[in-house]
């Protein structure tokens, strides 16, 4: 009886670890021999060979209706950003990481070199109560910093719009402004052109100098620049061919 209880201690170990995608530590197996009636249950172990994909669903582009989003061929739009209905990024243009741009009601568009920056919500409304267009326009070389809000507004080229900012319905930045971060623009408020505003409701604080007008563009191209190096970590087409392919190898589909 010793024999056998020596023979097995030898062998189990080994034929434990040859069982693929389970494996045994070497106490469990000691104790296996041990005591057969009443086993350690065995340790799953993830197969190397699984593709670690991520299953959250997420969908960058969604199409509504007739309505499609369109995204030029230089423009960065990261691959966690949603962008619903009638959306329109421009050349040059970026789109940063948990933005959404949803454009179910109305259509929403970022000019050329523009950036909307991390977690911002563009919305439109179906229409305003100001009477102005709906819509909500950003155009070229304008800057939207990071958990910003805007629905339904205007804003013109070369403008600089703060982090945590709020642009309500109807509400117009016109070119080379700046907000400060946290700024609110009530419904149908006009930023007059050349001038820092700051508050909640946003008030005049001073007439930005010449200097200060200038660097408004150059922000926004070295924004565009960097969005470049992001550009360049990922490729035009799906690689999803290559997994299908690896599954139908492994079910010995032809291909």
């Amino acid at each position: 009886m010793s024999i056998l209880g020596r023979i097995s201690r030898r062998l189990l170990p080994s034929t434990l670890s040859a069982a693929p995608g389970i494996g045994f530590s070497t106490e469990a197996a000691a104790q296996l021999a041990v005591n057969p009636e009443h086993p350690i249950a065995p340790v799953i172990r993830e197969s190397p060979d699984r593709v670690k994909w991520d299953y959250r669903g997420q969908r960058r582009i969604v199409p509504l209706g007739q309505w499609c989003p369109k995204i030029a061929v230089d423009a960065y739009v990261a691959p966690n950003v949603v962008l619903a209905g009638q959306v329109v990024v421009y050349d040059g243009a970026s789109v940063w990481n948990g933005a959404v741009l949803r454009g179910d009601l109305n259509k929403i568009s970022v000019g050329f070199c523009s950036n909307v920056q991390e977690r911002c919500v563009i919305h439109a409304a179906w229409s305003s109560p100001t009477g102005l267009s709906a819509e909500t326009s950003i155009d070229r070389y304008v800057t939207i910093g990071a958990y910003s809000l805007l629905r339904s507004c205007t804003i013109e080229p070369e403008c600089i719009i703060g982090q945590h900012s709020i642009l309500m319905e109807g509400s117009l930045v016109e070119t080379h402004s700046i907000l400060e971060a946290g700024s609110v623009i009530p419904p149908g408020r006009r930023i007059p052109s050349g001038e820092l505003w700051s508050g909640n409701p946003a008030k005049f604080v001073r007439t930005l100098t010449y200097d200060e007008i200038l660097e408004i563009p150059k922000l926004a191209v070295a924004i565009n620049d960097l969005c470049q190096s992001y550009m360049s970590e990922f490729l035009p087409y799906s690689m999803a061919y290559l997994e299908l392919e690896k599954l139908k190898s492994s079910m010995g589909i032809s291909l």
